[in-house]
């Protein structure tokens, strides 16, 4: 993979910057020197036995996201859908999940520390990232729980921000259609023993569909002190959103009209929300084959919106305040072995309101429905051994043990009964919403791992690894009940997950591989009753593919791509009239999701990508009776540098103006769509410091 300079930084020319060994290194480098994360220390790709895609800082500022889905969804086996704004659900390996715990089986993190506690997960916090100026995101794709824990089952996405040593000054404006204005910029101060940076973004968009506008603004600050051997590290990042919400639209095909697909049936809807974490890092080495780093951190997060989607439409309230601890002991043994080991600890406070403002239903009354607060304690031991065998083996063996505790205060009446305790009138089944007396949990789960590489030749790997997932269950599963559920007894989802993959490069051919095989069991779901329960299953194979070659120097052509099904696996009817068969496929599970991109270096300053996204037909429903026809589009960008320290870039969006849904379900009788936007161009002008 070549790369060539534009606006005073490499562009790779490949554009695709994701994979496996194609990544945004140079054609000239190998294996060895492409570098990974997945283990919360660097690690030699060479050595890696799982799947993990790399998305380089060049592919982020060509593409230059309005939407996090832009950006991830170029890995294969991940899909990001947008919703309305800047929400977002989540398939890494799996179908597309939803509902209150769904994001418990994905991890995402920020220079490899979670950005929320454990229990305490929401599907759109992914918004509590700053995507757009990171150095580069990590796309972990299977369970990586023996180093990370609870909830990396099916993947995990790490976002790493700049070093402070590595960033230069600079500042850039975009503008787009509906009012989208977008300011960012970069500072740093670099010493002899302390370096010191901060970026910071921008954003106001008036939103195409009607009353959706939206406010965003992210900060990161990073000070890294050197002192002899040590290091000492500060890191702060800040969000804050102010969001218009749109809800679906209904009726088959209606994001095929412009006009329905424009509108917006809940202008009432908003969402705010904002976040603060600080995050420490203390390195040393404690001999010649000995090292050991302690990362302290605090998170705040708090995030209040209208649940346009229920009937009634109450109001969330919720939030989360933690600290904890994540430490990693590195050493070598007998000569070669190395030895990764560690102790985590965190301790957490959220809470959670629900209150319905205006009456709407019998079982539904005015008044606050939930207003419970739970403290967390996690406590976690890990061990690691990575141990070559001769010059072409390496295997690696690993195992977690993670202890977390809830302690759950109910701040009102117990049971499904009113705010004042009595009952819902002309409501033979009770209100809706119920609540468990005050109570305390505790989950206790070990997860273990085993990979072995195999180099072929020195650029032919192949890999297998045997690795088990898991998640406690979410405090909004275990509290927020509903009917005649006065306890939830649920157990943790385990995911198994079988691998086999190869990687490697034929000169400027590089490719990635990956066969994988995964049963969950203990799947959370809500049954007939409106119980949640914990007895379901589900299966999951599928094969991915990473594929990039540069035939002359100004020219890449790359692929990325997954065939995949994930089926159930039990029988059961569920919460909604349908019911769920063994066999058939699980709902929003597209088998197949491709892109390919060409990347052109059309003058020695231009560099131009192409890109097709193919994302093919899914059920929308459990009964496999009802599903979306997929869709493909094209997306063109345009980078051009007119000055030593000035460049321009042209982003296309659906450069065919295709109608489309970035999400389809069915529910309630009716097809029910998040509608993709149509063609839309951005500009941006940009000043970079040599």
């Amino acid at each position: 993979m070549r790369s060539v300079h534009f606006a005073s930084r490499s562009f790779t020319i490949l554009g695709l910057a994701v994979a496996s060994a194609l990544g945004s290194a140079h054609a000239a480098e190998t294996l060895d020197e492409v570098v990974v994360t997945a283990t919360r220390q660097s690690q030699s790709l060479r050595t890696y036995a799982g799947s993990a895609s790399i998305v380089g800082p060049e592919a982020v500022a060509l593409v230059g996201p309005t939407h996090h889905s832009e950006i991830i969804n170029r890995a294969p086996g991940a899909m990001i859908q947008r919703n309305s704004g800047q929400e977002s659900l989540t398939a890494i390996r799996s179908p597309v999940l939803s509902g209150p715990g769904s994001c418990g089986a994905f991890l995402f993190l920020e220079n490899s520390v979670p950005i929320r506690p454990v229990g305490f997960c929401n599907v759109n916090e992914m918004f509590e990232l700053n995507f757009e100026q990171a150095s580069s995101i990590e796309v972990l794709r299977g369970p990586v729980g023996v180093v990370y824990g609870s909830g990396a089952m099916h993947g995990a996405i790490n976002v790493l921000q700049p070093d402070p040593s590595r960033v230069v000054p600079s500042v850039a404006l975009e503008i787009g259609p509906d009012e989208y204005y977008r300011a960012r910029g970069t500072f740093s101060l670099l010493g002899t023993n302390t370096d010191f940076a901060v970026g910071a973004i921008a954003t106001d968009d008036g939103g195409w569909r009607q009353d959706t506008g939206l406010h965003e603004q992210k900060l990161n600050a990073a000070l890294v002190h050197r002192a002899g051997d040590s290091t000492f590290s500060l890191n702060l990042s800040a969000t804050n959103l102010n969001q218009e919400t749109a809800g679906f639209i209904q009726g088959q095909d209606s994001y095929r009209i412009e006009s329905i697909a424009k509108s917006n049936a809940n202008p009432e809807a908003y969402r705010d929300a904002y976040s603060v974490r600080l995050g420490g890092g203390y390195t040393t080495p404690l001999g010649d084959d000995m090292n050991l780093s302690v990362r302290p951190y605090f998170r705040h997060s708090r995030m209040d919106f209208i649940q346009h989607f229920l009937v009634g439409k109450p109001f969330e309230d919720n939030g989360q305040d933690s600290l904890g601890v994540l430490t990693a002991l590195e050493m070598k043994a007998f000569t070669n072995t190395n030895v990764l080991a560690g102790l985590d600890l965190e301790a957490a406070r959220g809470f959670l309101k629900e209150t319905q403002p205006t009456p709407a239903t019998n079982d539904r009354p005015v008044g606050k429905h939930y207003d419970y607060e739970v403290d967390s304690r996690v406590a976690a031991l890990y061990a690691q051994v990575t141990q070559p065998i001769g010059e072409r083996f390496t295997l690696t063996a690993g195992a977690r043990a993670e202890y977390v505790e809830y302690d759950y205060d109910n701040k009102m009446n117990s049971g499904n009964v009113r705010e004042d305790g009595t009952p819902c009138p002309n409501s033979p089944l009770g209100c809706v919403y119920s609540r468990p007396a005050d109570r305390k949990d505790d989950f206790t789960n070990v997860t273990s791992r085993i990979g072995a590489t195999y180099a072929l030749t020195n650029d032919h790997i192949v890999y297998a690894s045997i690795a088990r997932g898991y998640r406690a269950p979410d405090t909004s599963e275990l509290y927020r009940l509903q009917r005649q559920q006065t306890i939830a007894e649920l157990d943790s989802e385990r995911i198994d997950s079988v691998e086999l993959g190869v990687r490697g490069r034929f000169g400027p051919f590089r490719y990635a591989l990956a066969g994988f095989v995964m049963e969950k069991d203990n799947v959370i779901f809500r049954d007939a009753n409106a119980f949640n329960v914990s007895d379901g299953r589900t299966d999951h194979e599928g094969i991915e593919y990473e594929l990039a070659w540069s035939p002359i120097d100004t020219l890449t052509l790359a692929a990325a791509g997954t065939y995949a099904r994930h089926t159930y696996a039990f029988d059961r009817a569920i919460e909604g009239g349908e019911t769920i068969v063994s066999g058939r496929d699980v709902d929003t599970a597209p088998r197949h999701v491709h892109t390919a991109r060409v990347s052109w270096q059309f003058v020695p300053n231009g560099l131009a990508e192409l890109e097709w996204v193919s994302v093919g037909r899914y059920y929308l429903d459990a009964s496999n009776q009802h599903e979306y026809e997929g869709h493909n589009l094209l997306n063109l960008r345009l980078g051009y540098r007119f000055f030593e320290n000035w460049s321009a870039t042209l982003r296309v969006n659906n450069l065919t103006d295709r109608a489309y849904a970035d999400r389809a379900d069915f529910a309630f009788g009716n097809y029910r769509y998040f509608p993709g936007r149509g063609r839309t161009a951005f500009v941006e002008v940009s000043y970079r410091a040599r």
